[in-house]
């Protein structure tokens, strides 16, 4: 009997749990980072941002490497988009419909709300969890699991129900900044019946609405063809430039994350620009150098003078293991895109391969300036830890490298570099500060860890 009970109680509290964990997404997923990706996402989702009333400086669209079409909001002002949602996207505007339906979650605060549905939903398990042992306690041992079961199955009711209710009101706020955007919602419905189909390709039943944490696409089809529809935008042609934009970077992406698919999707005898993007990091990730180099060639035929195509061009000849040759089209690149950080940082680490000291100076001005746009980068922290390292600055050398343990969240490793910092700078200053700063949070994680695991 004890041990059926045991069992139960664990099954109730893992019912509350998931709740807990639907409300709070666990990023395990790689983010990935690319300038002209980021500067896409900036461009279509600008004016939905504005039109939500949201600062564009405060709110960002990141890409995570995770082959499941999916798009979440976690707490802050950031919209998380899979990379097999944008493999599976068919246009530039249904990726635009998928951005602000995500608004609509951020706008409305949504992924802070979600802990209310949570906590009443745990008030129910845990009530039924007490009725239940009460029962179980009183000789009534079926009655008691019944409790249970019912109670867990409310709980999940609850929460669903709470669920269902925030997406709706995204669906009907993400139209509403579409509208005010003058940018058509033919792409959203295209996606949504993309999904829809999907669902009946794998059988997934379309008619128990109460156990989904979503409406029915078909219920949300229905309702916002009505809103579509009547909006002027309706039959809007998508922008050509930014549609042309999309397909660069769909066809990158793919080339990224699935050397195999490219290859299929871009046979040799697509010599279009996605065609030559995808398979020039197909072959530069399955080690075809030869034909990776041939690839970027042909794209900087097309445009010799575009930036990603120079980036592309250095990345390659960089991790092909030829520093010096990869600084020219790296340097060009960054002098055509001043205000990408990202590819200055490949830069800097372009001079720092070449294990030149002559290289050393310019490298460390062009990191310093990349990480002041950008301090997110983590191995920009790294080539210029390098820098510090040569220059015989040990000090600002452990600094660089807890600032790079830090972001990929090495705690350890980040605090015991904090500490060799502290050791060396002058207290007071910047440094110094922010020294103490990633101490603090290393140490303060560490110990967190720790009582987790006990």
């Amino acid at each position: 009997m004890s041990n059926r009970l045991s069992r139960a109680a664990r099954s109730f509290l893992l019912g509350v749990t998931l709740a807990v964990i639907a409300a709070q997404p666990v990023m395990a997923q790689a983010v990935l980072r690319d300038s002209e990706t980021e500067a896409l996402f900036r461009d279509i989702s600008r004016p939905m941002i504005e039109a939500a009333k949201l600062d564009p400086k405060s709110v960002s669209v990141v890409l995570l490497n995770d082959p499941e079409i999916n798009a979440f909001v976690a707490t802050g002002q950031t919209v998380y988009i899979q990379s097999g949602l944008l493999v599976a996207a068919d246009n530039v505007n249904q990726l635009q419909g998928v951005i602000a339906h995500e608004l609509g979650h951020v706008a409305g605060g949504h992924s802070i709300r979600i802990y209310d549905g949570a906590a009443v939903a745990s008030k129910i398990s845990i009530l039924s969890l007490l009725l239940g042992v009460a029962a179980v306690a009183a000789g009534a041992g079926e009655a008691g699991m019944g409790i249970l079961a019912a109670g867990q199955q409310a709980a999940q009711g609850n929460f669903f129900a709470f669920s269902r209710a925030q997406e709706s009101s995204a669906d009907l706020a993400g139209a509403s900044y579409l509208t005010k955007s003058g940018i058509s919602g033919r792409g959203t419905l295209e996606f949504f019946k993309k999904l829809q189909n999907q669902e009946y390709r794998l059988a997934i039943a379309q008619t128990d609405d109460y156990a989904s944490t979503h409406p029915l696409n078909g219920d949300r089809i229905q309702t916002l063809e009505q809103i579509y529809k009547k909006d002027p935008a309706w039959n809007k042609p998508i922008d050509p430039k930014l549609e042309a934009r999309f397909e660069r970077v769909k066809a990158k992406l793919i080339g990224y994350v699935d050397s195999k698919r490219a290859v299929t999707l871009y046979p040799e005898s697509d010599q279009s620009v996605p065609g030559h993007y995808a398979r020039a990091y197909a072959y530069h990730l399955g080690a075809y150098a030869d034909k990776a180099n041939q690839e970027a060639d042909a794209l900087l035929k097309t445009a010799p003078s575009d930036p990603y195509f120079l980036e592309l061009k250095g990345q390659i000849l960089l991790e092909g293991g030829k520093p010096r040759e990869a600084i020219p089209p790296l340097r060009e690149a960054v002098a055509r895109a001043p205000h990408k950080p990202m590819i200055a940082a490949q830069l800097g680490h372009a001079l720092v391969a070449t294990e030149d000291g002559k290289n050393f100076p310019e490298a460390k001005q062009v990191l310093k300036n990349a990480i002041a746009r950008d301090n997110d980068n983590p191995d920009a922290w790294f080539q210029l830890g390098l820098v510090y390292d040569h220059d015989g600055d040990a000090p600002r050398a452990a600094l660089a490298m807890a600032e790079q343990s830090n972001l990929q969240g090495e705690n350890k490793r980040a605090l015991t570099n904090a500490k060799m910092a502290l050791n060396g700078l002058k207290p007071g200053t910047p440094d110094y500060l922010r020294a103490q700063d990633i101490a603090m949070v290393s140490e303060t994680a560490l110990k967190k860890d720790k009582k987790n695991k006990k």
